[in-house]
């Protein structure tokens, strides 16, 4: 079973219908192949006998001048241990959240030459994956968030 790595046309147009002019994080959970899987039409320069975590590594790498390009910033980053509630074959190997000043500086990068070149180095490095966009919200002294 092939696990969820790229958007689907469905969930990227869903994207562009929320609001594009406001910040927005990104949770994102990954977890890694063994070996790095690339496809046999990638540069054949590229190292294959990778680990997926290493070929992520390498993404992280590439994808970082885009990343930066596009206002974005890492704002928490883990190494999940166990699933406490939800389904326990969900094993994530990272997990952190990314922030934009914009769903449209997501999309941006997302269209950056650059960034589209180091999407090999990811798609290679990982067997799953969720990216979860969410409005940042103000931390309250509860769960949940004040409003």
């Amino acid at each position: 079973m092939t696990g969820a790595v790229d958007p689907t046309r469905e969930a990227m147009a869903a994207f562009r219908g929320l609001p594009l002019d406001q910040p927005i994080a990104m949770l994102n959970l990954l977890r890694f192949r063994e070996r790095a899987g690339y496809a046999p039409d990638v540069d054949a320069a590229i190292s294959r006998d990778v680990s997926g975590a290493d070929a992520y590594a390498a993404y992280g790498r590439a994808a970082a001048s885009p990343f930066a390009r596009a206002g974005g910033r890492q704002i928490w980053l883990g190494t999940p241990r166990l699933t406490v509630i939800g389904p326990a074959d969900e094993v994530w190997d990272l997990a952190f959240i990314a922030e934009y000043p914009s769903g449209e500086a997501f999309l941006g990068m997302l269209r950056d030459p650059e960034y589209q070149a180091a999407v090999v180095h990811r798609q290679a490095a990982v067997a799953d994956s969720r990216l979860i966009r969410c409005d940042p919200r103000r931390p309250g002294a509860q769960f949940g968030a004040d409003r």
